[in-house]
């Protein structure tokens, strides 16, 4: 779209017709041409000499010129400028991490995956995550990984290729055969600190109980609570086994519920699917968005028309001055 960044300048257009209807006409006096002989001249003429004034007018090409030249001139200080279409742009308004627990009873084979498959437990959580995060463009996403010790796998990024890479590549027993899951929440919690969003969602997903974090796990969940993090815990484990394979379905209860997120349990991959699903509608898809138009100055394009143009003007004034010298010789 054209537009002027100072349109009320147009009104210079009708300046020259002013000046012309308001200003008198250049004058100059000048001397007649005095002869010996003028009485007789008068004579022979019959006219008596009297004051007078010649009138010089522009010719037609060079009034044209004028004109177009100063519709030129006043069209670029009017700075016309080109409104491109617009660029809207999102930015995320919440930082969602995924802590995943990489201990050892995640390589236990009691999932079936989408090909009717019986998979372990790690490699249903990535194929129904990955799932997932397709659907999280335009949120910062990071991703911990747990086992003996929490590890930081992705800071929050908008690159989501990146982060199912990483998830892609994990490997049962990758950090430690135990499970640290409170250590996982602290270190979610000081990967929040830098967040400058809104919405803060951590989903933990274990298999087992806590023995080996330094912090207890409903002792993390109050502090995310003052954090104004809500923890979504997923179980994928058996709350029928013994030792440190036990789903502790009790501390995942109290963390989720503590910080006023929702606990859920996964008995196979279907459940599994569903609950992310759950989430999804728990914690809609949300951005910011901004838009703005890009403008394109084009004042350039009439300054170099006034410029050819006034050229183009002494250029006729020169040819008809030369026109004028070869009648009047002639």
């Amino acid at each position: 779209m054209l537009t002027l960044t100072y349109p009320w300048l147009l009104a210079a257009l009708a300046l020259p017709l002013l000046l012309h209807w308001l200003l008198p006409p250049h004058r100059e006096t000048r001397e007649a041409v005095r002869v010996p002989f003028l009485d007789r001249l008068v004579r022979l003429t019959g006219q008596q000499p009297a004051p007078g004034a010649v009138v010089l007018h522009a010719a037609a090409v060079q009034r044209l010129f004028l004109v177009l030249a100063w519709v030129c001139l006043v069209v670029a200080l009017a700075r016309p400028q080109w409104i491109e279409d617009p660029i809207i742009k999102t930015r995320p308004v919440r930082d969602l991490m995924l802590a995943v627990d990489l201990s050892g009873s995640m390589d236990t084979t009691d999932f079936t995956d989408a090909r009717g498959q019986q998979v372990n437990r790690l490699t249903a959580v990535k194929q129904v995550l990955d799932e997932f995060l397709t659907r999280r463009q335009g949120d910062l996403v990071g991703l911990i990984f747990f086992g003996s010790a929490p590890f930081l796998q992705t800071p929050f990024t908008e690159d989501i290729a990146v982060v199912r890479a990483l998830l892609d590549e994990a490997q049962v027993r990758l950090a430690g055969p135990s499970t640290a899951f409170g250590d996982a929440i602290g270190l979610a919690i000081n990967a929040f600190e830098h967040s400058t969003t809104k919405e803060r969602v951590l989903i933990v997903l274990t298999d087992g109980n806590d023995t080996a974090s330094q912090v207890p796990p409903r002792k993390a969940a109050e502090i995310a609570k003052d954090k104004s993090i809500t923890i979504y815990c997923v179980g994928v484990g058996d709350p029928r086994a013994a030792g440190e394979d036990k789903l502790d379905e009790a501390t995942l209860k109290a963390v989720a519920d503590t910080t006023g997120g929702v606990y859920y349990w996964a008995a196979n991959r279907a459940r599994l699917a569903d609950i992310y699903r759950h989430i999804d509608q728990l914690q809609p898809h949300k951005v910011a968005t901004t838009s703005y138009r890009p403008k394109r100055d084009l004042f350039h394009w009439p300054l170099g028309v006034f410029v050819v143009l006034g050229l183009a003007y002494h250029a006729v004034c020169i040819a008809l001055q030369a026109d004028r010298r070869r009648r009047s010789v002639s």
